[in-house]
């Protein structure tokens, strides 16, 4: 009776008529303010809690609730892909076409956190006057391809799914960053967390391995269900994710784990597992 409880109580929280624009719009703004929250919320606990982050300009405040706001969406991903991946004979019978209200509702969040995404960059982009291209391609081409499945009801969710499962690697970036802000790069904690994050890494290659066979073993039948507009986005987001980005990060991340510079800010280095001006100067000690 317990169990039975419990599938009523979770299909009733994705239980909504997901061919009505509104409720599709409606979800993915509810996804957009959801995230916007966890990153007041991370700006809220980091001001009360780290001397760290108190002290920080306000363009690394931005970057560190980010990052954390990157962690918790990754785990919404890591659980809702892995359930695709590994769980769900609906999924498991159809790579293709297959839908379910839960991965509906997982996707519309995910867009919904992608358009957060673009506009922070954006508005961090014209505020402290930086600009990051691959970032910047990134969120775009990510937003587009969830956008599509806002605009096309009948795309199957398999691929998104996996899209979103490819974030598994960034609740370790967000621990990996934020660790070396506050001077603990040269911890056993830190250096295990870069291994795994590394790891995760190496599985992001895997895995968009995997989605090139589902698509190119499924070739016509992915390119009708997508539609034209919609295909191409998709497949120059993995075109870009499997040949440059995933090399790219991957690369840096392990050289990293040897020499732990925080390269998002050029002005600063790490030396002696504090973060320290490039004048000698100390910015902040081994204290959170």
């Amino acid at each position: 009776m317990v169990q039975e409880d419990g599938d009523v109580a979770s299909r009733s929280i994705f239980a909504w008529d997901y061919v009505l624009w509104e409720v599709r719009l409606k979800l993915v703004v509810a996804g957009f303010f959801i995230y916007l929250g966890v990153f007041f919320l991370s700006h809220y606990l980091s001001s009360r809690i780290s001397i760290t982050y108190r002290a920080l300009p306000a363009k690394e405040k931005v970057f560190w609730n980010l990052a954390a706001t990157r962690g918790v969406f990754g785990i919404q991903s890591c659980v809702a892909g892995l359930w695709a991946l590994l769980l769900d004979p609906v999924f498991q019978a159809d790579k293709v076409y297959s839908q379910q209200e839960w991965s509906w509702f997982n996707c519309l969040i995910a867009c919904g956190f992608f358009l957060l995404e673009n506009v922070a960059v954006h508005v961090s982009n014209v505020v402290f006057r930086t600009f990051d291209l691959f970032l910047v391609v990134h969120h775009l081409l990510a937003f587009g391809g969830f956008f599509g499945l806002v605009t096309n009801i009948k795309s199957g969710h398999y691929i998104p799914l996996m899209g979103m499962l490819l974030e598994m690697s960034t609740p370790f970036t967000c621990i990996s960053w934020i660790l070396l802000k506050v001077g603990w790069a040269n911890t056993f904690f830190w250096k295990a967390n870069q291994w795994v994050m590394i790891h995760m890494f190496h599985c992001r290659m895997i895995l968009t391995y995997h989605m090139w066979w589902v698509c190119t073993s499924n070739w016509n039948a992915v390119q009708e269900n997508l539609g034209c507009l919609h295909f191409t986005v998709v497949f120059t987001g993995l075109s870009a994710v499997t040949f440059v980005l995933n090399p790219y990060w991957t690369y840096k991340k392990t050289k990293q784990l040897v020499c732990p510079v925080d390269w998002n800010f050029t002005n600063r280095t790490m030396k002696n597992g504090s973060s320290k001006k490039l004048n000698g100067k100390p910015l902040h000690t081994k204290e959170l």
